[in-house]
C-alpha cells in the first residue's frame, strides 16, 4: 500500500504573497493527501522585528494546564489540570528546572523514544491557548492573525469571534508538552508558526485512513466512546506510533524547527509533542474545497464549549446549487474521504434567529444553536459541608499551595468528564478560598 508523504515546500518570496493561492498550488501538488505539509518561508519573511528576548514577550499565560497521562501499552489518556496564571519569564524558568528540562540525547528518533518512555512520568505544564500573537501587525503575507480566507465570513456575516480559530493563539511548550490526536474544530485548515525554541515532532494520519484511526480508538477506549461518539474533540486520546503500526494505521512523523510552517489539512487526524522550552502561533483557516468537509464534521454535544460554526454561510454563497435541499434536511451526498458510501447530509445548524428565504423550510432552530462565542461567565457551584471539609482535609496534606489554588488535585481518580472547560484544552481546578468548585 503506498502512504502518502509529508511534502516540504520552499516557496520563494514571489510565490509566499498570495496565501490562499499557495495553498492551492500546494494541494495542485497532493500535499493535502497526507494530511500535513512543511513550508519553510523565503528569508525575506520576517514576522517579528525585534526578535525574541524572553522579557520584551509581554504576555500573561493565564490558564497553564498541568499535563497528567495515564495508561500503559501504547494507549494513553491524557487530563489537563489548570494551574495558577504566570509570566512568560516565569514559564521560561519553569521549563529550566531539573524536572521539566530537555534530557540528554543524540538525535530526533532518541528523543522520539525519550518522549514514549517517559510520558507517563512528571507532568509537564503547557501554556497552551494563549490569546494573542507574537507577529508584527505590519505584516501583510501570511499573517497568522490575518489570514484572509473565507473563514472570515464567520464573523463578516454572524459578528463571531472564535479564540483560536478565526483569531491566533499562542502556545508556550516545555520537554514532553503534548496535544492529542485530534482533527480540528469543524475538520478545518490550520497553521503552525514556531516562532523560537526547542523542535515540535508531528504525527499525522492521511485524511483518506482517519476512519481506520477512529475505529481503533473507539475498541481501544469504549467507554469513552459509549459517553460521547465524538470523545476525539476532546483532545484527550494519545495512541503511540507502535499501535498504530499494531493494527496497520498508516502515518507519517516529520520534525518541525524554529522558523518553519506546519498545514494541517481537513480531516487530517494529527498529534506531537514538544522537545523543550519554545512558543508557536496558531489559528484555523478554510478554503471552498473545506466546505464539504465541515457540512459532515463530527460534532461532540457533551460539552457545551465545544466550537461549533454553523456551515449556512458557506453553503449560500459557494453551494447555491443544493442550498435549499440542505436546509430542509435532504441532501444526499459523499463524505470527501468516503466516497464509495452516499449518506444524508447531518442537519443544518443554523445561525441565532436566522430566517430562510427558501419555502417550506423544516428544520426547527433550537436555542444555543448558534456558533459558539467562547467567552462563558463562569458559574460557582456550591459545595456540600460534608465536600469542604474533604478538600481541606485534602488541602492540608498538599505541598506547593499557591495563592489559595489546589493545582494537580485528583479526588477518587481522574475526572471523566467536566463542563467546565479552559478554552480548547478541559481542566479542573478546586478553589478553598471562596469554597466553591470552578
Amino acid at each position: 500500500m503506498s502512504i502518502p508523504r509529508i511534502m516540504v515546500f520552499r516557496p520563494t518570496w514571489e510565490e509566499f504573497q498570495d496565501f490562499p493561492a499557495y495553498i492551492d498550488y500546494m494541494e495542485s501538488k497532493g500535499a493535502h493527501k497526507a494530511g500535513l505539509v512543511k513550508v519553510v518561508p523565503p528569508p525575506e519573511w520576517v514576522p517579528r522585528k525585534q526578535g525574541y528576548d524572553i522579557k520584551d514577550i509581554n504576555v500573561t499565560i493565564r490558564t497553564p494546564i498541568s499535563q497528567v497521562v495515564s495508561g500503559r501499552q501504547g494507549l494513553y489518556q491524557q487530563l489537563n489540570i489548570q494551574k495558577r496564571a504566570m509570566t512568560v519569564q516565569e514559564f521560561y524558568e519553569k521549563t529550566q528546572e531539573e524536572r521539566h528540562a530537555t534530557p540528554k540525547h543524540f538525535d530526533y528518533a532518541d528523543i522520539e523514544k525519550k518522549f514514549w518512555k517517559n510520558i507517563t512520568y512528571v507532568a509537564p505544564i503547557y501554556g497552551a491557548d494563549v490569546p494573542g500573537s507574537l507577529t508584527d501587525p505590519d505584516v501583510k503575507v501570511w499573517n497568522i492573525n490575518c489570514l484572509g480566507t473565507i473563514l472570515d465570513y464567520v464573523n463578516a456575516d454572524y459578528n463571531i469571534s472564535i479564540a483560536g480559530v478565526n483569531t491566533a493563539y499562542l502556545y508556550f511548550g516545555m520537554w514532553k508538552t503534548t496535544f492529542a490526536w485530534h482533527t480540528e474544530d469543524m475538520d478545518l485548515y490550520s497553521i503552525n508558526y514556531l516562532h523560537f525554541g526547542a523542535p515540535k515532532t508531528w504525527y499525522a494520519i492521511p485524511p483518506e485512513h482517519g476512519r481506520k484511526l477512529e475505529k481503533l480508538a473507539e475498541r481501544m477506549f469504549s467507554l469513552n466512546y459509549q459517553e460521547c461518539k465524538a470523545f476525539m474533540r476532546h483532545k484527550m486520546t494519545l495512541i503511540s506510533t507502535q499501535m498504530l503500526k499494531a493494527h496497520g494505521i498508516p502515518f507519517n512523523k516529520i520534525t518541525q524547527e524554529p522558523g518553519e510552517i506546519m498545514i494541517t489539512f481537513p480531516y487530517g487526524y494529527h498529534a506531537g509533542f514538544n522537545h523543550g522550552f519554545n512558543c508557536a502561533e496558531s489559528t484555523n483557516f478554510a478554503t471552498e474545497r473545506w466546505i464539504e468537509y465541515g457540512k459532515r464534521a463530527s460534532v461532540c454535544n457533551c460539552r457545551p464549549d465545544m466550537v461549533k460554526i454553523s456551515m449556512e454561510t458557506f453553503v449560500r454563497r459557494f453551494q447555491p446549487e443544493v442550498y435549499e435541499l440542505w436546509l430542509r434536511g435532504e441532501e444526499y451526498g459523499y463524505h470527501p474521504e468516503d466516497p464509495n458510501t452516499l449518506c444524508l447530509a447531518p442537519k443544518p445548524m443554523l445561525p441565532k434567529n436566522f430566517k430562510s428565504k427558501c419555502t417550506d423550510i423544516s428544520v426547527p432552530q433550537k436555542r444555543g444553536c448558534a456558533p459558539l462565542k467562547m467567552e462563558k461567565k463562569k458559574v460557582a457551584k456550591k459545595t456540600s459541608e460534608k465536600a469542604k471539609d474533604r478538600l481541606k482535609s485534602v488541602w492540608s496534606k498538599l505541598e506547593g499551595r499557591e495563592c489559595g489554588v489546589a493545582t494537580d488535585l485528583l479526588i477518587d481518580g481522574p475526572v471523566k468528564s467536566s463542563a467546565k472547560l479552559t478554552d480548547r484544552f478541559h481542566t479542573r481546578t478546586i478553589d478553598l478560598i471562596n469554597d466553591n468548585a470552578v
